[in-house]
């Protein structure tokens, strides 16, 4: 079965905002490419425009500018880890 990796929930603190979650956006990443390297098949993250303002999940969503960025890393590492 195919393992898909949610990054941005996994950095989720539920509760920590009081009457929301809070959360710790900036490891999402950092967890997406540990998550590829180990040989996930996918990746799933939250991103908005402007992240802070987000109805849902604010604190762990990622702004959509860096989507690009993080997707060409991944597929780079991803290719290294399946030796092509």
């Amino acid at each position: 079965m195919p393992v898909v990796f949610d990054a941005t929930h996994a950095v989720q603190r539920p509760g920590a905002g009081g009457d929301h979650s809070g959360g710790e956006r900036e490891l999402a990443p950092v967890l997406a490419r540990a998550a590829v390297a180990a040989g996930c098949d996918a990746v799933f993250v939250e991103v908005h425009p402007d992240p802070e303002h987000a109805w849902s999940d604010a604190a762990t969503q990622l702004d959509l500018g860096t989507l690009p960025g993080l997707a060409r890393v991944l597929a780079a590492l991803d290719a290294v880890r399946r030796g092509c």
